[in-house]
């Protein structure tokens, strides 16, 4: 996938450009299906399939405090749309001065001056542009002026439930790691890299890896079942995330304990994906205390992940043959 950061990047336009443009923040099964009518619809036409958006989120820039925390890092999103088989990423920053781009110059300039659109696709909601004035009424018209299809896709859902990050934040704010899964099509996933604590963990006969990590949205604190990829080594594990109440902690921790594993991971990237959550964070009246219901963790982890499978990405691509919902296409 080629991955273009500032249009003067592209000295001429794409040829054939199947577009699509958003947020695409979790790039959940919703997010999957518009992917799949890109590449599909560009390997049709012999075209370039096309995804656009903007680093960071506009609400980052335009109002911070009512950003939402992102499912996915940036470089997590880029690693999914180029799994999903898309030919071109254009990312680029998004500024204030970007806000101020009226929907028309958008449309001329960018998608059809600068890539060269062929066909949109784009969900039944979207809308772009200052004041968010780029609808799908105002697509459609501009694709009859200037001879490019606009395909607008029906809502996705699973189980009567449409894909949605907000769906999506809202389980993980619960805890509901299980839940997710249906929705974002893989468990929930994040990276981290191994930094030294406070040794409690050894104290206590369960040592554990602290990990400093790039993601904003992070489960529930709790404890969680987890799969430990440690380069190409899945292990198992346990992890809890808050603030140790029993020690009185006062800032949030991600502490892995990795089962049946001794060596040094300090310095290392690890990869942990959410199987099952297993109990609140809550605070003993004795280390003791805590200590046994840390056994009690990894007996019901063991049980839990004896049998567990990680799904993630790579295992679900069909790379534009399948189709989970239907198109309407407008010329």
């Amino acid at each position: 996938m080629r991955i273009i950061r500032d249009l003067q990047e592209l000295s001429s336009t794409l040829p054939g450009a199947v577009v699509t443009i958003g947020n695409f923040d979790g790039v959940h099964l919703g997010h999957r299906e518009i992917f799949r009518r890109v590449v599909a619809l560009a390997r049709e036409s012999k075209g370039t399939s096309v995804v656009f958006t903007f680093v960071p989120h506009p609400l980052k820039v335009l109002s911070p405090e009512r950003a939402p925390r992102l499912i996915n890092t940036y470089a997590e999103k880029e690693r999914l749309i180029e799994a999903s088989c898309i030919d071109v990423l254009i990312s680029l920053p998004f500024t204030v001065e970007t806000s101020s781009i009226s929907a028309n110059r958008f449309v001329e300039e960018i998608l059809i001056g600068r890539i060269g659109v062929r066909h949109l696709i784009v969900g039944y909601d979207y809308a772009f542009g200052r004041g968010r004035e780029g609808n799908v009424g105002f697509l459609r018209s501009k694709g009859e002026e200037y001879g490019f299809a606009v395909h607008v896709l029906s809502p996705v859902a699973h189980e009567g439930e449409t894909y949605s990050s907000t769906r999506i934040r809202q389980l993980l704010a619960a805890g509901d790691v299980v839940g997710v899964v249906p929705l974002l099509g893989r468990h929930f996933t994040l990276e981290g890299t191994v930094i030294h604590g406070a040794n409690r963990g050894s104290g206590l006969g369960f040592p554990t890896a602290n990990l400093d990590t790039d993601k904003e949205l992070l489960p529930r604190p709790g404890v969680y079942a987890v799969k430990v990829k440690r380069g190409e080594s899945v292990l198992d594990g346990v992890v809890n995330i808050g603030y140790n109440p029993t020690f009185c902690a006062e800032r949030l921790s991600l502490e892995v304990h990795i089962l049946d594993f001794a060596g040094d991971v300090y310095g290392e990237t690890l990869r942990l994906y959410f199987v099952g959550r297993l109990r609140d964070e809550k605070r003993f009246p004795s280390p003791q205390a805590l200590v046994e219901a840390i056994g009690e963790d990894v007996r019901q982890a063991r049980q839990l992940l004896g049998a567990a499978r990680i799904i993630e990405y790579r295992q679900y691509l069909d790379c534009g043959y399948l189709a989970l919902g239907s198109v309407d296409s407008t010329r």
